[in-house]
């Protein structure tokens, strides 16, 4: 029988990466639900004040409404110029949740003046890993163990979108020592060095331990 994990998210971007990542960790017969895949419940708005705290606070709603063990990530862009924004706001900088588009535009021309050698950047994920005690063979029903993590990855924000292999601001970030923007890269190029794939790589351990339990 299959270990089943929820990544609580909707994006299918995500939920594919993990996906990858698990199948290369070889961890076994290992399902990654999303949201959809479950009964709708009622989610938190992100008010945290760090990608950790709304990474927390969104994989132990998910894992509290629907019994299962929760991955969720908080992420997004923190651009030097700007003293660390978008940040935790990066998923609606352009005031519209989601508007992948209105928020790339509106972030190239807060930065339309501002010179190549000072576009620095890094992409920030937390990812969040909650297991409810009821998940756990033998578990009281009350209780249960978490665990949250942090990947970055630094890069330049460049003029304009280039390749269509991401989302998000994938299309204007370029990692350091490359020429390609995140969304050029193949998948597994992406997988190996991104901010969301070192984050979920260093939950493999915990995501090991429970899938073996």
């Amino acid at each position: 029988m299959s270990t089943r994990l929820l990544l609580a998210t909707r994006n299918a971007g995500k939920l594919e990466e993990l996906r990858r990542i698990v199948a290369a960790a070889g961890l076994g017969d290992v399902e990654i639900l999303g949201l959809s895949d479950v009964e709708e419940f009622d989610e938190a708005p992100e008010t945290g004040a760090t990608f950790e705290e709304n990474a927390v606070a969104k994989a132990r709603d998910a894992a509290v409404a629907t019994g299962l063990p929760a991955i969720a990530d908080d992420s997004g862009l923190a651009v030097d110029a700007l003293n660390g924004m978008p940040g935790v706001l990066s998923a609606r900088w352009a005031g519209r949740h989601g508007d992948d588009e209105a928020n790339l535009r509106l972030l190239l021309g807060q930065l339309q003046d501002v010179p190549a050698e000072r576009r620095g950047a890094g992409f920030v994920s937390a990812a969040a890993f909650v297991v409810p005690d009821a998940a756990v063979p033998g578990g009281s029903g009350v209780g249960g163990s978490e665990v949250v993590v942090r990947g970055e990855w630094r890069g330049t924000i460049i003029d304009e979108p280039r390749g269509t292999n991401g989302f998000g601001y994938d299309p204007i970030f370029v990692p350091e020592g490359g020429t390609r923007t995140s969304a050029e890269l193949e998948p597994a190029e992406k997988d190996a060095d991104s901010h969301r794939g070192r984050a979920l790589r260093a939950l493999l351990p915990h995501l090991n331990r429970f899938a073996t339990a």
